[in-house]
């Protein structure tokens, strides 16, 4: 009877472990289970040396997405940058974005 009881203590620990590194997984890798509550805008930047995907986007100081993607618009010869932007913030048509430094380790940020 002792050895099942053992063995039931080690598996719900195990269990309880592989819960915690999943919720740990979704919250600090910010991956969306059930749907997603941002939605995609597009930016041309002639140079986005720094940028890269997960970077921050700030508005008026106050963080409202991340860089979903880079890539290279062929077309216009820039780089194009997808942002991911929360559901309840809302981006006026004539926004601009720039690309800036944060802090004294050089990290980038879109603002």
């Amino acid at each position: 009877m002792k050895k099942y009881t053992m063995e039931t203590t080690v598996g719900i620990f195990l269990v309880f472990g592989l819960l915690c590194v999943g919720y740990l997984t979704v919250k600090l890798g910010h991956v969306s289970l059930l749907g997603d509550n941002a939605y995609s805008l597009f930016a041309r930047f002639t140079s986005v040396t720094g940028l890269r995907a997960g970077s921050l986007v700030y508005i008026s100081g106050i963080e409202v997405g991340r860089v979903e993607k880079l890539a290279m618009d062929q077309e216009k010869q820039k780089a194009l940058v997808e942002i991911r932007i929360r559901n309840d913030v809302k981006i006026f048509d004539d926004a601009i974005a720039s690309i800036k430094t944060e802090g004294l380790i050089g990290d980038m940020h879109l603002s």
